[in-house]
């Protein structure tokens, strides 16, 4: 079984599914986690699927870029901003109290994005941190908009292991997470009973030649 832990603001259903039904590695464990990368380090998962950067990624690590995030801003539901629902830019914003913003390298803190929501969600300031991430978060209160500008840091979602407890498994989740279809000769596929092989090379006979007709079993002579 592979276990592997998301992070908050990613949706990676698709994959999960993808993956049971395609590999026979005994199945998948998922855990839901603000910092993905604790539960890797703890031990507690396979691999993890984190948000870029973070400090505690080392050379002792595999690390597979996924995508980019695009930033993101949420403001007040009542404000003008929300009722233009266009993408905002900072010199947009610039006399707005702040309760949040990504570092300068782009690091997030899932936790002070929650906290800082809540003050925007009293119509008070507005926070900066990855549109994925303020779209799971926000409540009926905070609307997010996309954040313009390259003066903003850009996040990236990774799929992160250690290069000593590497595997097929986790081998198979990548190639999933970056495309690899079920037909892949490089995935580990559930293995068929010989029942199941006969019966999907018939189909495909009858496939090749609709007007063909099944072979018809010869009549055993009854015994006096």
């Amino acid at each position: 079984m592979l276990r592997l832990a998301f992070v908050t603001g990613t949706q990676a259903g698709k994959w999960f599914r993808r993956f049971q039904d395609t590999t026979a590695h005994g199945g998948l464990f998922t855990i839901d986690a603000d910092d993905s990368m604790a539960e890797l380090l703890s031990g507690n998962v396979d691999v993890a699927l984190m948000r870029l950067p973070d400090g505690r990624v080392d050379d002792s690590f595999h690390v597979v870029r996924l995508y980019e995030e695009t930033p993101g801003i949420a403001v007040p539901k009542d404000s003008v901003y929300a009722e233009a629902g266009e993408a905002l830019a900072l010199a947009d914003v610039s006399d707005e109290h702040l309760n949040y913003q990504l570092t300068d390298s782009g690091e997030v803190d899932i936790a002070a994005v929650r906290e800082a929501l809540q003050v925007v969600a009293a119509n008070v300031g507005i926070a900066i941190a990855p549109l994925p991430l303020l779209k799971i978060l926000s409540k009926k209160q905070v609307v997010p908009l996309a954040l313009t500008g390259s003066e903003v840091p850009v996040t990236e979602i990774a799929l992160v292991w250690r290069k000593s407890h590497d595997n097929e498994a986790i081998q198979d989740f990548v190639g999933i997470a970056k495309g690899r279809t079920a037909r892949s000769s490089r995935q580990e596929k559930p293995k068929r009973t010989a029942r199941e092989k006969a019966k999907t090379k018939q189909s495909r006979k009858i496939v090749n030649n609709p007007l063909q007709k099944p072979k018809k079993r010869p009549k055993q002579r009854k015994r006096r």
